[in-house]
Parts: structure tokens; C-alpha cells; sequence
């Protein structure tokens, strides 16, 4: 008697290549990518430390490698180390994030017989003064290479293809890929709003602002502080926290903004949590000032889940994030980011709209930034073409 055949599902072995794990982006969006797409292996590279992210991609189970690679020089040792991975290894496809990892990676995994090469841009602007000069050097000698070395391009923002293409990196490369997040994780939750707002001594009552991200120059926390004091100013009565790394007393150029603009009692700096869900929830506007060098700003996104609408300046995709949900503004420009605050504080006076603008925000991200959503597009580039196939033995 004939047994119908058994199938075997074939897994995709996709290893990942990154400058660095440190907090970031990127690395958040190949956290999630690498930690939730069950259909495949995958196994990270580093080619410098393994930050903040290493230790978390350990625990659930996927292999990193770290190949210590000192910052702004390259080890011979290091791309040896890389180059005999990527043959033990024998990747089915190699995913490359960020310039520095697109070059070294691309090429050592090239020279090292892989067949599917996938470049990663993950920024939507490089300028002079702003950008250093050795990733702007790196990110012209991949344009040169962009019709050789990667098999296709992914980038996380239309605007990031749009000046990479004008950059000449090879046209018809791209794909664009927004970021997708877990929804389980960034949605509304009242309880986490209370017990945040109770920790910091913050009633229900009051209005709370806030921005997430690290102290960096293309964030513009001064552009921010100036904007909040204009609406100081208009007489309108709020709180703003600002979170992420640097963002502390200890930071003495912060103080003296917050001093110079007269913030000491509205502006809490927290520094750097884990709870960002908790945090996004307790607030009742986000706000993104951000000058240049964004591409998909991931608190934007993230802020919108928790139902949390927002603020953003216009750099990368954030008005693409925001669609009709929130109010964009001219980066730099402190007086129209305090009227595009205005404007939102004004929709937060009328109850009714408010809400609407709430349930919008989060229907935003469901509907077209899913965490799935990214992972099937990644599967889609890389052409998963290992299929199920019979297993002929009885």
C-alpha cells in the first residue's frame, strides 16, 4: 500500500550583516524581523560590538557573531573572520543593513560564492556638515557598486529610494519596504497610562507632550524647546517628557536649553526606558522635531499604535506615517512646529475629534504598517523559492 508523500518544509537560511546593535533604528527593525519571522533561519553578523541587541536576538534563539571591527578603520582579521563564515554558513540569502555593512558585507559575501545579495538603506539624507564625511565616502562607492555587487536594494522609506536614486545608486535595484511593528506590544492601554502618569506625578487632567528618540543633532531638541516656548508663551498650561539615551540633568547642553527657553517646570528629561509602550500611552500628543537623516521615523509609528496621534516635522517618510491622522512642519523652523502643535492642541479641545483622531492613528498602523505585512515583503524580495517538497522515503 501506497503512503501519501510526506512534506518537508525547507527553511531559508538568511544571514543578516550590520555595522553595529547598538540602539537604533535599524537594528530595532532587524530585531523584529529576525525574532518574529518563524519561517526561516537566521543568524546575525556584527561587524563591531553586539550592543544593545545582541543579547536579545541571543535569547530568542538566533546566533549572533560579533566581529569587534574598531570603529571607523577595517580589520583584515575581521573581514577574514566574515568571509569564512559565509562560507561555512552557505547562506540561502544575505541581508545587508546600513552603508559600512552593505559595502564590506556585500562584497566579502560576494567573494565568498553567495548568490542572493540584499542591501539595506535605512537613512533619507546625507549631508555635508551634518553626516560624517566617512559614511558619506562609503555611501558614494556603493552607488558605484549598486549594479554589481547586491542582487536587489530594500529601503525602509520612498523618500530614502528617491535620494539614493538621485545619488546614482542603480534605479531599477530598489524596493522599498516600510518598517512593520508588533501590535500586541505598541497599542492602547489605559492602565499602562495611569500607572506611568502616577509615577511621574502627572494627573489625567493635565496635557502631556512628548518626544522619544536619543539626544543626537538630527533630532533638533532645541528646535523642540523652542517651539514648546512659544506655546508657553500663547499661555497654554502642559508637561513634556523627553526619553531616550542622553536625555538627562547630566546633559549639560540640554540644561541649558531647557533653562534658556524657560522649561524648568513643564520639561522632564528621563533618560533612556524600556517602556516605550507605557510611555507613548501615557501621552496625549508625540511630537518628532527631528532637522534631517531620518527615513522611517519608528516612534511616529509607534506612538500611532498605542493610539497616541502626533507631531512630526517633514523628513523621511513621517508625513507618509501620519497620512491624515496628525499635522506636519517645516524641519528647523521653531514658529511653524509651535503651529502645527497649536493646530493639534486645538483638535485635542474637542473631545469627539479627538477620539476619532485616536482610533485613526492606531487603524493607520494596523492597516499598512503590520509587523507580517514587513516580514512577507522581506520574503517576497528574497525570493522564497524553497518550497515544500515530498519526502519520498516510506
Amino acid at each position: 500500500e501506497n503512503k501519501a508523500p510526506k512534506i518537508t518544509i525547507t527553511k531559508m537560511k538568511a544571514i543578516h550583516i550590520i555595522t553595529g546593535l547598538n540602539d537604533g533604528g535599524a537594528e530595532a527593525v532587524l530585531y523584529r524581523l529576525c525574532s518574529e519571522d518563524k519561517s526561516n533561519i537566521h543568524t546575525v553578523i556584527s561587524l563591531t560590538e553586539d550592543g544593545k541587541y545582541g543579547p536579545l536576538l541571543q535569547e530568542k534563539g538566533i546566533q549572533v557573531y560579533q566581529l569587534n571591527m574598531p570603529r571607523g578603520r577595517v580589520a583584515l582579521s575581521s573581514i577574514l573572520k566574515l568571509y569564512q563564515l559565509i562560507r561555512n554558513l552557505k547562506p540561502d540569502v544575505v541581508q545587508t543593513w546600513m552603508y559600512h555593512a552593505d559595502l564590506i558585507g556585500g562584497l566579502v559575501a560576494r567573494l565568498a560564492g553567495a548568490n542572493k545579495i540584499y542591501w539595506g538603506i535605512h537613512a533619507s539624507s546625507l549631508e555635508i556638515g551634518k553626516s560624517s564625511w566617512r559614511t558619506i565616502v562609503v555611501a558614494h562607492i556603493n552607488a558605484l557598486l549598486s549594479r554589481w555587487v547586491p542582487t536587489g536594494i530594500v529601503c525602509c522609506a520612498e523618500r530614502a529610494q528617491q535620494t539614493h536614486q538621485q545619488l546614482g545608486f542603480a534605479v531599477d535595484q530598489f524596493t522599498v519596504i516600510p518598517n512593520g511593528y508588533n501590535l500586541h506590544y505598541f497599542k492602547p492601554d489605559s492602565e499602562g497610562r495611569k500607572q506611568l502618569r502616577a509615577e511621574l506625578e502627572i494627573n489625567e487632567q493635565t496635557l502631556l507632550l512628548g518626544c522619544v528618540g536619543r539626544f543626537d543633532p538630527q533630532k533638533d531638541h532645541q528646535n523642540l524647546l523652542a517651539a514648546l516656548a512659544i506655546i508657553k508663551q500663547n499661555g497654554v498650561s502642559f508637561r513634556c517628557i523627553l526619553v531616550g539615551r542622553g536625555l538627562n540633568t547630566d546633559n549639560a547642553q540640554l540644561v541649558s536649553w531647557v533653562n534658556r527657553y524657560d522649561l524648568q517646570d513643564e520639561v522632564l528629561l528621563l533618560g533612556q526606558r524600556t517602556d516605550i509602550p507605557a510611555v507613548m500611552n501615557a501621552l496625549d500628543l508625540h511630537i518628532l522635531s527631528s532637522s534631517y537623516g531620518e527615513a522611517f521615523p519608528n516612534v511616529v509609528a509607534e506612538a500611532m499604535a498605542c493610539g497616541t496621534p502626533c507631531v512630526a516635522t517633514d523628513v523621511g517618510d513621517a508625513a507618509y506615517i501620519i497620512g491624515h491622522t496628525g499635522w506636519i512642519a517645516p524641519p528647523s523652523d521653531a514658529s511653524l512646529l509651535a503651529n502645527a502643535i497649536h493646530s493639534a492642541l486645538v483638535s485635542y479641545g474637542n473631545h469627539d475629534e479627538w477620539q476619532s483622531r485616536r482610533v485613526a492613528a492606531r487603524n493607520r498602523v494596523v492597516e499598512t504598517f503590520s509587523l507580517e505585512k514587513m516580514i512577507a515583503a522581506y520574503h517576497s524580495v528574497w525570493g522564497n523559492d524553497i518550497r515544500p517538497r515530498p519526502d519520498l522515503a516510506r
